[in-house]
């Protein structure tokens, strides 16, 4: 595999992530995308993908955070490889980077939210080293 990752920055490399990015999160079309990455930016938000072939495989939405229950650390909102992809080592290499990332930045723990019909990448999760340690709840108000 001849796959590397780097961070999203500029505007054409954040439009790049939404194919992929979409899969995940189809309710966020292409229009208005880069510019809810940039609001969010604002927030701590950092958008990182795989290349591979010259192509956008795997894209992680991710914040360097500090909370009470998990101290310094990464959290990532979004983590999703192209399902075209999947299973060739994009997905691991991506967290890999992120570990990294939480590590150089001295962080405690590296946390995500994944939701609870997605039975395959739990198991990608639980085989990456990870914990399941807590429910998230939402109440809707839209």
């Amino acid at each position: 595999m001849s796959a590397s990752v780097r961070e999203a920055r500029s505007d054409a490399e954040i439009e790049r992530c939404h194919p992929v990015m979409h899969q995940l999160r189809g309710h966020v079309p292409l229009e208005g995308f880069v510019a809810r990455v940039r609001r969010q930016a604002g927030q701590g938000y950092r958008l990182a993908c795989v290349e591979d072939g010259g192509r956008v495989v795997a894209v992680a939405g991710f914040y360097l955070r500090e909370n009470l229950p998990d101290g310094r650390h990464v959290h990532v909102d979004d983590l999703v490889t192209d399902e075209a992809c999947r299973s060739a080592g994009h997905g691991a290499l991506l967290l890999g980077w992120l570990e990294a990332l939480a590590r150089e930045a001295g962080c405690q723990a590296l946390t995500l939210e994944s939701g609870v019909q997605r039975f395959a990448a739990h198991r990608f999760y639980l085989r990456q080293r990870m914990e399941i340690r807590s429910h998230h709840f939402v109440l809707p108000l839209a």
